[in-house]
Parts: structure tokens; C-alpha cells; sequence
């Protein structure tokens, strides 16, 4: 017996660190509650919808070649841009208020802070872009007679559409949020950009209108292949005459969206941990005190 009472070659038991996984959904279940509770957020994503129901039940006419209302091709266009935009525009707009707070400094002293971290995150994203595309798709089926999936199977790929298109631009987003500088620049450093894809990528019109340069530029990113995965989940199967291939390509939807998800990960990680590796106290307070200086002047 040592001279402290406690058995010789033992001690108090360690306690065991929680593993990424549950200490990241623990975290992202908190923020979500408190995201329902922020009117103003919520009002947001409310917005986004407010937006896409007026147009879909302003276009009339055809798609090209078919006998599906643009209207219908308006609204499967823009669920996938509304899981887009979450993942590649408030996602890394998060990422840089919090980095802007000193969450990533915190991180630093946490062990596996950052992987549990990414994990909040895509738990957070995947409860609002759900939220939004049931939001959506069921207000356009009501209000404007809005396209609904017409079967298990285009359930099915609805479900598998939405939850590998978040895998490939969440991880992005996270990428993204770590290399920006602030908040106040995020949002136009990848607003614009945004924007540009969703014209050329045939969320809002049919892309067979556009030049085949275009078209072929557009196939290169992530969100003509969430649009083009969402029709084939909510449009008749003859509306598929009115795509460039004149088929859905779903193999093709599943390989590039796995691609983008790939690439992701493997920025995400490296990235954030580079990020929360440079933060230091005095570089946060010096950002502190450059924005309160700058908030001052322009008061």
C-alpha cells in the first residue's frame, strides 16, 4: 500500500475520451435545436422557398421535346440549388464566423476537436437542407401543383440523390470555410460563383438550351448532377428526352457526386486542422480589434 492509500502500481481510472462520432452528433443535435429557435435563421431558409414557388408558378409552357412543365423542372432545380447552397454557401459562412469567434482555437485543446467538429456540421446541414427540400417539394406540390416522386423507386433515388449530393458539397464547404479570410468577404468571394452555376448548370431552365460549351463546363461541377439526379426522381420518365443524353445517366449522377465527395474529405480535414493550428489568442484578438475599430468607423 503506498503512503497515499491507493494500491501500489494503480491509480484513479481514466476517463475515457468520447469518440468523434458521438461527441460531433451530441454537438450537432444542440445546434439544430437552437437553430429552430432563431426566428431570424429560420426566416431564411423560409425565403429560399418564398422565392422558388412565385417562379414556378409564373413560367408556363413545355420542356423542350416533352410534355413536362418547365414549371416542374423549376422546382426539381432549385431543390437541388437549395442543397447546394447549403453546402457551399452557409456552411463556409459558419465556418468563418465561428473561426472569427475562436472555435477553432478552442478546438486546438480538444482532442479529435476538429473530425467531431465536421461531423456537428454535417449533421447540422443535413437537418436544414432536409428541411428545406420537404419544405419545398411539398409546398409546390400544393400550391402550384408541384412534381412528387411517383413511386418507391423514385423515393429511392430521391433519398440516395439528396444524401450523396450533401456528401459532395458538404466537406467542400468545410474546405472552403477554411481558407476564407472573413465573414464580411465570404459571402461575396463565393456568392458569385454560386450564381453563375445555377444558370448554367439547367437548375432554373433546361440546359439543352445553352451552348455545348457551356453544358460541358457545367458537367464538370457537382450541381448539374444533383439537378439532373432530382428530375429523374420527380419528373415523368418521358421528361428525360429533354436532357443532353436523352437519359437520366443516373451511374454517371452517382460517379461524379462520389468523385466531389472524395475530393472533399480529403481537403476538409487537412484544411480546418491547418486552420486551427494557425489560430492563436493574439491573432484572434487582434481580428476582434480590427473589427471593432472597423465598426466604429463606419459608425
Amino acid at each position: 500500500m503506498g503512503g497515499g492509500g491507493v494500491p501500489d502500481g494503480t491509480g484513479p481510472p481514466r476517463r475515457r475520451v468520447p469518440g468523434p462520432w458521438r461527441t460531433g452528433l451530441l454537438r450537432g443535435v444542440i445546434e439544430l435545436r437552437l437553430l429552430l429557435r432563431n426566428p431570424k435563421e429560420m426566416s431564411g431558409h423560409l425565403l429560399n422557398v418564398a422565392i422558388a414557388l412565385p417562379i414556378a408558378a409564373y413560367i408556363s409552357g413545355k420542356v423542350p421535346g416533352t410534355s413536362t412543365p418547365i414549371s416542374h423542372l423549376v422546382i426539381a432545380g432549385f431543390a437541388a440549388y437549395l442543397l447546394f447552397q447549403i453546402g457551399l454557401v452557409t456552411l463556409p459562412q459558419m465556418l468563418v464566423t465561428e473561426r472569427e469567434e475562436g472555435v477553432l482555437l478552442r478546438l486546438r485543446a480538444t482532442p479529435r476537436g476538429i473530425p467531431a467538429y465536421l461531423v456537428a456540421k454535417c449533421l447540422l446541414i443535413l437537418g436544414m437542407a432536409l428541411g428545406n427540400l420537404v419544405l419545398l417539394i411539398g409546398a409546390g406540390a400544393l400550391l402550384v401543383d408541384g412534381p412528387l416522386p411517383h413511386g418507391p423507386g423514385d423515393w429511392l433515388t430521391l433519398l440516395w440523390v439528396t444524401t450523396l449530393g450533401l456528401l459532395a458539397v458538404v466537406p467542400l464547404g468545410a474546405a472552403i470555410g477554411a481558407v476564407l479570410p472573413n465573414p464580411r468577404e465570404a459571402l461575396a468571394l463565393i456568392m458569385l460563383p454560386t450564381m453563375g452555376l445555377l444558370v448554367t448548370s439547367g437548375a432554373v431552365f433546361p440546359i439543352t438550351a445553352l451552348p455545348t460549351a457551356v453544358q460541358q463546363v457545367a458537367s464538370a461541377f457537382p450541381l448539374k448532377w444533383m439537378a439532373q439526379g432530382l428530375r429523374s426522381a420527380l419528373l415523368p420518365d418521358a421528361a428525360r428526352a429533354g436532357e443532353p443524353a436523352g437519359a437520366w445517366e443516373l451511374p454517371m449522377v452517382a460517379l461524379v457526386l462520389t468523385g466531389w465527395a472524395v475530393l472533399g474529405f480529403l481537403l476538409a480535414i487537412p484544411l480546418l486542422r491547418r486552420a486551427a493550428r494557425r489560430e492563436s489568442g493574439s491573432r484572434l484578438t487582434a481580428r476582434q480589434d480590427k473589427a471593432a475599430q472597423s465598426g466604429a468607423a463606419a459608425a
